[in-house]
């Protein structure tokens, strides 16, 4: 049986070879065939910033890559990649992506031709290519996109006719072709929305004979009256297309109640919303309680175009309420219990309670039959995970400055859920991912609660091991016992990946090692050489001072027996200057100390807990795809 696998795997791969003709060499057998089509595409590319660094062909999960995003099944369902100053050439194996609902390259420098593999991405909703520098003509299988309903291609260097095939699109909403070097027949595409002005060559467009075509609409449902016909014939259209007209308007208006009474008892069946029998305004404590109905119209419905990301506890979506206010909603999973609202609405009080500007404040939450959702502030700047790889100018967006006031403000935040606010809470997955950025990019951490919330309802659940591989403390990840001490564990790999600008499990990978990144940071600090950990986008822009206190205190919160390790309070002192020194050099003499050789507490490698084939398996399951 294992050598037939690994027959079909190497036919697999040879095939997808010969297709992309862009790989020279394969990874083992397993990899995942959109690993292997992502690859392709970044190997056709050229990259100067390394945006797509950790794009990886050893990994088996492209979820968690750099501008792609995987549907709720783990699918890749959209490439973002506007604006990243990326030239070369587009790899037809871009089709092989079967899942795809978007792509978004424009504003870059891309050239060759558009791939004619696009046309079997029967998913496809939205593909953007424009202000690139693509020429040939635009493939006729791109009439095969039946969903696709925005299309933009302007300002390229195209050419040719426009093919007939987009006609057959019956849902396109906007086609931009314009300031290109299209010529020929324009053929009639069924868009509300049709751009073609500013094409050099003569385009007829069928309803001007003008050299430049501006915006086209359909043609209109209703034409104007034959003028030949007598005035008695005029007549009796006139009064039968008045007839029909209302006819057809009452026919309309039937339709539509029914269906908004269909739709309102559906919705009452499936979503029923206990908060009903309350006023929508009524609070629980300074907290909101929201409908349902407001919520899913705030998102539209849930819109997977609105998803800001995905975690262990829920999809997060961009919503907008009535008022305007921008929100994130919270949409928690395994939630199809019933019974469960005042249990929920006690433990979101509590966790209301945390009022920090360092934490992320609950404005309101929402509780169905189904349903529990909760309502927080829009972070416009993302997470730090998000941001760590992100530049302008050629600059990172995270400079030093900015990575030492998110470690500060992580650390505050981490206080108070530990030391001073009641009852005290464990967040237990602190990773960057977790740490949000405000308008003046400072940190907020999120999610802390949510553990608590979904472990109280699953109080049958002894060792409900939550949190990320890499992040998830040692005496938390083989026993299941957490406390404090496990958040501080966390806060040290956050602080590892302020320094390298990589994630956790991507820092050994990246340095061509086996193993994750806090065995070799350890390694790297011992031989004295800082500067192969310090993130290259810094460019030496950092001081050295700073670096070196921020690593001591990111191994002192990482020390293996949790007993060792710094509290929060101690931590947040010692990033600010205090007493660094003297819990660095006690660190080094229980090292030495013989009594610790051989017991409980020698210092042991952090991957010898785990197997490393499973690394990213395990991130999946315990956190899901962000």
């Amino acid at each position: 049986m294992d050598s037939c696998g690994s027959v079909f795997w190497a036919v697999a791969l040879l095939v997808l070879t010969l297709l992309e003709g862009s790989i020279a060499t394969l990874s083992p057998s397993g990899v995942n065939y959109e690993v292997v089509a992502l690859m392709a595409i970044k190997s056709g590319l050229v990259d100067p910033y390394n945006v797509l660094e950790n794009w990886d062909i050893t990994s088996v999960d492209p979820c968690s890559w750099r501008m792609v995003t995987c549907s709720g099944d783990g699918y890749v369902s959209a490439l973002g990649l506007p604006s990243q100053s990326l030239s070369g050439t587009l790899s037809p194996g871009i089709g092989n992506l079967t899942n795809l609902q978007s792509v978004l390259l424009q504003n870059n420098a891309i050239s060759g031709v558009i791939p004619s593999a696009i046309g079997k991405l029967e998913k496809l909703q939205a593909l953007d290519l424009s202000n690139n520098k693509l020429g040939g003509n635009i493939p006729t299988s791109f009439g095969d996109l039946r969903n696709l309903n925005y299309l933009r291609l302007n300002n390229n260097s195209l050419s040719g006719t426009i093919p007939e095939s987009l006609s057959k699109i019956g849902g396109l909403t906007l086609v931009d072709l314009s300031f290109n070097n299209f010529s020929g027949s324009l053929p009639k595409i069924s868009a509300r929305t049709l751009k073609i002005v500013g094409n050099q060559n003569p385009l007829n467009c069928g309803l001007s004979t003008k050299n430049n075509c501006s915006v086209v609409y359909p043609e209109p449902l209703n034409f104007p009256p034959d003028e030949s016909s007598d005035s008695g014939g005029k007549g009796h259209r006139v009064a039968i297309a008045m007839g029909a007209s209302f006819g057809a308007a009452f026919l309309l208006i039937v339709i539509v109640g029914s269906l908004v009474w269909w739709r309102y008892r559906h919705n009452k069946q499936i979503f029923f919303d206990v908060n009903d029998q309350y006023d929508p305004e009524v609070c629980l404590g300074h907290l909101r309680r929201y409908t349902f109905k407001e919520l899913r119209t705030a998102t539209d419905h849930f819109n997977s175009k609105n998803i800001l990301g995905r975690g262990g506890f829920g999809i997060v979506y961009k919503g907008c309420l009535s008022d305007g206010t921008i929100v994130a909603v919270k949409r928690l999973k395994d939630y199809n219990t019933f019974g469960g609202e005042i249990q929920f609405q006690t433990e979101v009080e509590l966790i209301s309670s945390a009022l920090h500007r360092n934490l992320l404040r609950l404005w309101g939450f929402c509780t169905t039959e189904n349903e529990r959702l909760l309502v927080y502030p829009y972070m416009p700047n993302g997470s730090v995970a998000s941001r760590l790889k992100d530049h302008v100018l050629g600059k990172p967006v995270l400079d030093w400055s900015r990575r030492k006031r998110i470690a500060l403000g992580t650390a505050r935040g981490l206080l108070y859920l530990h030391e001073q606010c009641d009852p005290r809470i464990i967040h237990r997955d602190v990773k960057a991912a977790n740490i949000l950025l405000d308008e003046e990019f400072e940190a907020v951490v999120g999610d802390f609660g949510l553990a608590k919330l979904l472990d109280n309802r699953e109080s049958h659940v002894t060792t409900a091991v939550r949190g990320t591989v890499g992040h998830i403390a040692p005496e938390y990840l083989s026993t299941g016992q957490s406390s404090e001490k496990t958040d501080v564990f966390g806060f040290g790999i956050l602080l590892l990946e302020l320094v390298t600008g990589q994630k956790a499990l991507d820092f050994g990978r990246a340095a061509n090692q086996k193993g994750v990144m806090l065995d070799w940071v350890k390694k790297l600090h011992q031989e004295g050489k800082l500067n192969l950990m310090v993130d290259k986008a810094l460019k030496k822009n950092f001081d050295r001072i700073e670096l070196e206190e921020m690593i001591q205190v990111a191994l002192l919160c990482t020390q293996f027996t949790s007993a060792n390790r710094p509290k929060m309070s101690e931590v947040l002192r010692m990033l600010e200057g205090d007493g660094l020194a003297e819990k660095w050099e006690a660190s080094q003499q229980r090292a030495e100390t013989p009594r610790y050789q051989g017991g409980f507490d020698t210092p042991q490698r952090y991957s010898d807990l785990i197997d490393e084939s499973s690394l990213v398996v395990e991130a999946m399951e315990l956190s899901g795809p962000r």
